[in-house]
């Protein structure tokens, strides 16, 4: 396990590449004038599926599902409302 590493934000502008290539062997946290500010993490792989891919419905949706209906187009409500005079 590495070790906690601190740079300053100037140090980060010099060699910005290099601090992030670090991250992904461990956090790098990042100071100006001392003070934390920015905490540099390694980024966790995206998922090989979508999260809507294979929605869960409640048991309340699936019984009401039947009887909901399409409300009104939300470009014509954006549009109606752009086109109201304002006083």
């Amino acid at each position: 396990m590495s070790h906690m590493k601190t740079i300053t934000i100037r140090e980060l502008h010099q060699e910005t590449g290099r601090w992030v290539r670090q991250a992904s062997a461990g956090e790098v946290y990042v100071t100006e004038r001392g003070r934390l500010v920015a905490k540099i993490v390694r980024a966790s792989p995206l998922p090989t599926k979508p999260f809507f891919a294979n929605p869960r419905f409640t048991r309340d949706y699936l019984a009401h599902r039947k009887s909901l209906r399409g409300g009104t187009d939300s470009t014509e409500i954006i549009s109606q409302d752009r086109d109201r005079e304002v006083l």
